[in-house]
């Protein structure tokens, strides 16, 4: 924990903490069959704004990764060092959320949930992973040869998915070359079962493309670092930005956007979206200088990992907690206080309200200049 804030960059607190705000928004429905559909996930192939969040957490971790490299005075291996303490200790804290609350309360006997079931891929998984594999070849490739391997991570996830082995379908949602290796590897218990069935959207083979979002917000952060702020700045990453959204439109004909199986053209359709709304934030904050449009987020921004933890948790345990009426605490609130607007208002209500209160929280943190980092 740190109770300073030196050197941080404020356009990327921001934008970190637009993509906090718009998280939270779609992960705590009131009632999902009342949910608006641009806060669901896409089923399976096609995107909606949901599936931007996931992508957005990992290029700004890229964009945080540049000013973390440009501004320490550590030598390479010490580098190295922190990043994989760093990487570990997030990557724990992914499997201990899957684990918590730890045990299982059935016929009034507390249960220990055992740790060969646990699901061993997950978000801040995969965001311990991208980072500390970026980290290596941000410290040994040069921006160009980087930038190189970042495209070339495109094509070679389209080929690996029709040559490892798959079932009938290539890309269907139980034939996949994914879910073939994370079975082989990780086994049925390891792996996600939200679906209904052994299938994880943050797999092994799906996280070499996350790596192209994550390397792309490396290098437009060092970019913009390097570079003085300015209109032509912005529109030079601008126009790189909408390029990709254009490749990625065509791309979706042939290798379909897919956020589950994190598709190559998803990965180039949210790494340009990202950009765009970057360099949107960019050119209100340090251009025209009107914070006071995104001043809201600012305080998610300072705090991205406890809030997104504190967020987690809360969520399980309002789960885990029964009410009298047999209802869990999720639910019974939703029922009691937030079903008497129309179901799809009242469901977006629920969302928004925790939304608000775990803002208050960061606000709170930020007053008193607490700062939780790893």
């Amino acid at each position: 924990m740190s109770t300073s804030n030196s050197q941080r960059i404020i356009s990327l607190d921001y934008f970190r903490g637009l993509t906090i705000c718009f998280m939270i928004i779609v992960s705590m429905p009131g009632n999902y069959p009342t949910t608006f559909a641009p806060l669901l996930h896409a089923q399976w192939h096609g995107f909606t704004p949901t599936d931007l969040v996931f992508p957005s957490f990992l290029f700004a971790s890229g964009n945080a990764l540049a000013i973390t490299l440009a501004k320490n005075n550590l030598n390479r291996q010490q580098q190295i060092i922190k990043a994989f303490k760093r990487a570990l200790i997030i990557f724990l804290l992914g499997i201990l959320l899957y684990w918590f609350p730890f045990f299982s309360y059935e016929n009034s006997v507390f249960k220990w949930r055992p740790i060969s079931e646990i699901r061993i891929m997950g978000v801040l998984q995969r965001i311990a992973l991208c980072y500390f594999i970026v980290t290596i070849l941000a410290l040994y490739l040069s921006r160009k040869l980087l930038l190189i391997f970042a495209l070339l991570l495109l094509p070679a996830y389209w080929l690996l998915l029709y040559i490892l082995p798959h079932g009938a379908e290539v890309l269907g949602i139980h034939d996949n070359a994914v879910t073939m290796l994370d079975l082989k590897i990780l086994g049925d218990k390891h792996i996600y079962h939200g679906e209904g069935f052994a299938f994880d959207p943050e797999g092994i083979l799906s996280t070499l493309p996350a790596l192209f979002n994550t390397i792309a917000g490396f290098l437009v952060a060092k970019y913009l670092r390097e570079k003085k702020v300015s209109a032509n700045t912005l529109l030079n990453i601008l126009h790189i930005g909408i390029a990709m959204v254009a490749v990625s439109y065509f791309w979706n004909y042939s290798f379909p956007i897919n956020k589950k199986l994190w598709t190559s053209s998803f990965a180039l359709h949210t790494t340009g979206l990202d950009i765009i709304i970057l360099s949107a934030i960019v050119f209100i904050v340090d251009i025209r200088k009107r914070n006071w449009l995104v001043n809201f987020f600012q305080p998610f921004g300072k705090n991205p990992l406890f809030v997104y933890l504190a967020f987690e948790t809360t969520g399980t345990i309002m789960y885990m907690i029964k009410t009298t009426d047999n209802h869990t605490l999720y639910h019974w609130i939703y029922r009691h206080i937030f079903s008497y607007a129309t179901g799809y208002i009242g469901s977006f209500l629920f969302a928004f309200t925790f939304m608000i209160l775990f803002w208050l929280l960061a606000s709170w943190m930020d007053k008193r200049k607490i700062y939780v980092r790893i």
